[in-house]
């Protein structure tokens, strides 16, 4: 059983690049008891791309979550900063 939830949303964006990514995870157990950690990723507003991997043991997943997390930081991703209907028009 996941001790807690493990959530995480991310983009990355350059106008001058015409660059709007997003990148997203999540650890959610299995109906076997197992953990599974779930990466989605691609343009904003697109469906993107999406894989799955599954692990016996928690540690195992929050590892992989948090090297993957360190790695989309290094390269830009952010939290997003505001939501979609707050932003200024």
């Amino acid at each position: 059983m996941i001790a807690q939830p493990y959530q995480l949303y991310v983009e990355r964006t350059d106008r001058t690049k015409n660059m709007a990514r997003y990148y997203a995870m999540t650890i959610e157990p299995t109906l076997f008891g197992d953990c599974c950690l779930t990466r989605r990723w691609g343009r904003i507003g697109a469906r993107g791309q999406e894989k799955v991997h599954h692990f016996q043991r928690e540690e195992d997943a929050v590892q992989l979550f948090l090297e993957l997390l360190c790695r989309r930081h290094a390269r830009g991703y952010r939290p997003k900063s505001t939501l979609r209907g707050d932003q200024p028009g």
